[in-house]
């Protein structure tokens, strides 16, 4: 009996989330909790495009090293009218100074931390249904006052 193939990656699509100002709830018995408000945005790839609906936000907790443990949640818009809610998990971390310089929104090279996240989707559109039915992985970026991820479906 043979092994089955190893999971490729598919481009899906692309996230500019505009993002507003952190709001720092301070240490609490989880940590530093902080959330990000989503404001807007856009989104992008071979099979939908549209926009990024205000209202969500990233519920983040950070730890005492700086890494953060990221829980966005917020709606996609497409072209035709469909909505998609997304619930995106993930992890941030790198060097502490670097890490310092993007919790205070300054722009750093992206290579220079690890951001990944796992994105689950729902939706009722029939035509966005694939979004439900697969693993996602995402790339991201922070920026001062956006976010972009890429997101790929595990294949």
């Amino acid at each position: 009996m043979s092994a089955p193939p190893s999971p490729g990656l598919e481009f899906a699509f692309e996230v500019v989330a505009e993002i507003g100002a952190p709001l720092d709830l301070g240490l609490t018995p989880h940590g530093r909790r902080r959330i990000i408000p989503v404001n807007g945005g856009c989104f992008e790839g071979p099979a939908l495009r549209g926009r990024v609906l205000p209202g969500g936000a990233d519920w983040q907790i950070v730890r005492a090293d700086g890494s953060a443990e990221l829980d966005a949640r917020y709606t996609l818009e497409t072209d035709q009218g469909a909505l998609i809610y997304v619930s995106n998990r993930g992890m941030r971390h790198g060097p502490p100074e670097v890490l310092q310089k993007l919790n205070a929104g300054e722009t750093v090279d992206p290579r220079s931390y690890y951001f990944r996240t796992v994105a689950t989707f729902e939706t009722g559109a029939a035509e966005c249904e694939w979004l439900a039915k697969s693993i996602f992985v995402g790339e991201a970026e922070r920026y001062a006052a956006k976010v972009i991820i890429r997101f790929w479906r595990v294949a």
